[in-house]
């Protein structure tokens, strides 16, 4: 069973969400406001978060960030259409995904399932088919493990860091478009996806670059889309 965290200080959005999710396998907790949220979060293991980006005592924005500071956790954001500015801040403050409200009950199901999809497979014991050890620069990705590592060091990545950086060290050199890294990441149609990649290929490189404004491995390819660049080839 999956626990999961409905935050909206709307108790009408609450009611529908919990409607939406009742028949699938999970445990759901709910919260008025980002400090109740967080209260929630510390007691109990999280699977997944709806989060609403508009609340009082502490805006959602705010919750991610401190969400993200503790877990890798799926968080997606509960937002209303004219919030297109705060989407794209809480992307890159950790989020993972988001709603636009009027909520169409499919999407939400989908989405929620996808993101525990991700989350769980990236801390299944089995290995995946092809399973293997890559390695670009001091950059090391180990499928099985299902780690990520720096010069030796561990570094934390979100299911989707994870698999974006999965596609794109398992061809280094090969071009992905940000439609392409989207439906082979996300498994959904590429809508939006040019915002969505951006801020995940831009914590990536926060994460794993020396100097993230000048990456050596995290390539974009101008009107093209992103590769993962193998220095080592560089002189060839």
């Amino acid at each position: 069973m999956y626990n999961i965290l409905i935050c909206d200080d709307e108790r009408d959005i609450v009611s529908a969400l919990k409607i939406y999710l009742s028949g699938e396998d999970y445990c759901l907790f709910t919260a008025e406001n980002g400090r109740q949220a967080l209260d929630i979060a510390a007691r109990h293991e999280l699977h997944l978060v709806l989060l609403d980006i508009m609340m009082p005592q502490l805006d959602g924005i705010a919750v991610t960030a401190e969400l993200r500071r503790r877990s890798n956790v799926p968080i997606i954001l509960l937002t209303a259409k004219s919030e297109s500015g705060d989407k794209v801040l809480g992307l890159n403050v950790g989020a993972d995904d988001y709603i636009t409200k009027p909520f169409d009950p499919a999407e939400v199901v989908a989405r929620v399932r996808s993101q525990l999809r991700r989350y769980t497979r990236l801390g299944a014991q089995a290995a995946p088919e092809g399973a293997g050890r890559y390695t670009v620069g001091p950059i090391t990705l180990d499928e099985e493990a299902k780690t990520v590592t720096l010069d030796g060091e561990g570094v934390a990545l979100t299911p989707i860091e994870f698999n974006i950086l999965r596609l794109l060290i398992r061809h280094p050199g090969r071009i992905y478009s940000s439609a392409q890294i989207y439906e082979l990441v996300w498994k959904e149609n590429a809508l939006g996806a040019e915002t969505s990649v951006s801020v995940h290929i831009r914590h990536l490189r926060q994460k794993l670059e020396i100097d993230p404004s000048e990456p050596r491995y995290l390539k974009v390819v101008w009107g093209l889309g992103y590769k993962m660049e193998d220095t080592r080839h560089e002189a060839r």
